[in-house]
This record gives C-alpha cells, sequence and structure tokens, in this order.
C-alpha cells in the first residue's frame, strides 16, 4: 500500500491542516531494496527501514504529523534506508492511519491558531516517544549490531517537524543528545519562532517547505522567521507550486527532488560525506535556496540560470 487510507484532516481550516535530480545518484548502491517491518518498541509500534547490510548504520528517526502516522511518507523511508540508513518512525499518541489509535474527530492538546501558549509541555510525550525508541534500539539485540548511534539524524513532517526541532534544542528542556542534524519538513515551528528559542539548536538544520504551504512555509521564510532564528549550519529549499502534502504519499509530483535533497543533507552532516551539488544548488523544481554554512552563503534566496543560486 503506497498511500495513506485517506487523507489528514483538513476540514477545521488552515490551523489543523497545516498539523494533521535523482534520488540515485545519491543512493550507495544502485536499487536497493528497502525492506519494511512492523515492531512493538518501548511499547510503540514502530515501523522499520533497512536493507540487509551487515555492517552497522547511521540512523534516521521520523515523527509524523497530527493525525498521520509512521507510514505517512514511506516515499522518503524507503528512500533514506536504500541509501542506507536504519530508519525508524513510531506511531504517536495521536496517530490515525496504519495502526493509529486516535480518532479524526480527537482535538489537538494544544491550540495550533494560538502558538504563543505553547510551552515545553505541549505535545511532549511525542518528544518521549523518540527519547524512548532510541533508549530501546541501543540496547534491543536486534538493533545493537545493525546501528550506529553515533551517527543519529531526526526527520519530522509538520506536527513531526515541531517534534524534532525540539529534540535538537529548540526547547531546551526536550534536548536530545547526540542528535547530528535535523530535518524540518513544512514544520509547525511557530512556537518556536514566537518564543525566540531556535538559536537553541545545537543540529545542523535543513527546512523543506512549498509556494502553496501557506500556514507554514512563509513562517519559516519571513524576515526574523524561523530560518533566521536558526544558528549555522541551515538551510532553507521551497518546491515551487507545492503544498503541505507533498512530503506524504498523498503526492506524488516531489518526491525524488525531496528525496535528493533530503538524503544529500543526511548524507553530509550525520555520516560526514562530502557535499553533494544539491546542497547549494537549486533544481528545477526549487523557487527558493537559501543555506548559511560552512559550504558558503545565500542568503537572498532567488534562483538563477541553469537553477544556479545568485
Amino acid at each position: 500500500m503506497k498511500t495513506l487510507a485517506r487523507p489528514f484532516n483538513v476540514a477545521a481550516g488552515t490551523a489543523r491542516s497545516i498539523i494533521a535530480l535523482s534520488v540515485a545518484a545519491l543512493l550507495t548502491a544502485a536499487n536497493v531494496e528497502a525492506a519494511e517491518q512492523s515492531l512493538t518498541l518501548a511499547g510503540m509500534n514502530v515501523f522499520v527501514w533497512s536493507d540487509d547490510a551487515a555492517r552497522p548504520q547511521a540512523v534516521i528517526v521520523f515523527s509524523h504529523g497530527f493525525h498521520g502516522c509512521a507510514t505517512q511518507s514511506r516515499f522518503l523511508m524507503e528512500a533514506f534506508a536504500s541509501a542506507g540508513y536504519v530508519v525508524l518512525a513510531p506511531n504517536h499518541r495521536d496517530a490515525v492511519c496504519r495502526g493509529g489509535n486516535a480518532h479524526w474527530s480527537d482535538r489537538p492538546t494544544a491550540a495550533f491558531q494560538h502558538p504563543e501558549s505553547w510551552t515545553a509541555e505541549s505535545f511532549r510525550d511525542r518528544a518521549d516517544d523518540v527519547r524512548h525508541l532510541i533508549a530501546a534500539i541501543a540496547s534491543d539485540e536486534r538493533f545493537r549490531s545493525r546501528i550506529d548511534l553515533s551517527q543519529l539524524g531526526l526527520a519530522g513532517h509538520s506536527l513531526g517537524g515541531y517534534t524534532v526541532l525540539g529534540l535538537a534544542g529548540a526547547w531546551p528542556e526536550w534536548k536530545l543528545p547526540g542528535v547530528k542534524a535535523v530535518l524540518a519538513l513544512s514544520p509547525y515551528s511557530q512556537p518556536f519562532i514566537v518564543h525566540k528559542t531556535l538559536s537553541g539548536l545545537s543540529a545542523p538544520v535543513m527546512y523543506q517547505g512549498g509556494t502553496w504551504d501557506l500556514g507554514v512555509t512563509p513562517a519559516i521564510q519571513k524576515t526574523s522567521g524561523g530560518y533566521e532564528q536558526s544558528p549555522e549550519p541551515k538551510y532553507f529549499v521551497e518546491f515551487g507550486r507545492a503544498g503541505h502534502f507533498i512530503w506524504t504519499d498523498l503526492n506524488k509530483g516531489f518526491h525524488s527532488e525531496i528525496a535528493s535533497y533530503s538524503i544529500a543533507f543526511m548524507n553530509h552532516y550525520v555520516r560526514g560525506e562530502p557535499a553533494a551539488p544539491e546542497l547549494t544548488r537549486a533544481e528545477p523544481d526549487v523557487t527558493a535556496l537559501r543555506f548559511a554554512s560552512e559550504l558558503g552563503r545565500s542568503e537572498s534566496g532567488s534562483v538563477g540560470k541553469h537553477g544556479m543560486v545568485r
């Protein structure tokens, strides 16, 4: 099954809806088949993607969106696994699809339209899920010989983006040691922007957004927004005519481009590999690419001819 059983709950307006290139060139081996498993770890339903490599591999933990589920972005999980990562995604308490125990009608425990009211207690259960999952695989005989937790990346979509940003230091109380990179895919970052806590990030960050992602992306790219408040190294990739669900299996229009930029970022900062061209080059569907890192700086975000950033 390659798509979610049904769309996220978008009927309650923008505030609710935002929370509900060739990849082959970046893969460590061509056409590697990524296996998917469903396991119980730390008392949670967790999906795992990996190849059959015997060597210890870098780890990526993915956090899904509000009323999403662990498999909502299977395309990206499979791409990471095919690139040589062990990828784990838990079903959080608010998960609805693919084994989730929540209901579409369940209301969030914090008001998305009032980010100023959010604190480190807002959706803290999600941070605890990730923390407990990492502790579980570190001692689980099924994983101990397969994983290298000195190479740990976090990725999340929407409310999952909020979760991984918080774990990377945006909520100091949540800070998870050892995170090498954080990939925030259309993240609900407004609480951190309002409280000005993104300066606490202790890992390189890549934000991804879209020109039709009206509920989220403007908060990232605006003056004094999420990107500007974040410390270096940092990246922002914006896809043209792209809405909030392009990072899920619901919309396949940008999957190869999303995977390409995401793998390039994780390879460089999690595994320490040489920087791929994608980190400083805008491909045809990218309308803006901003970066400030050891690779240089492009703060204008404008895209010139042939996809090169000016």
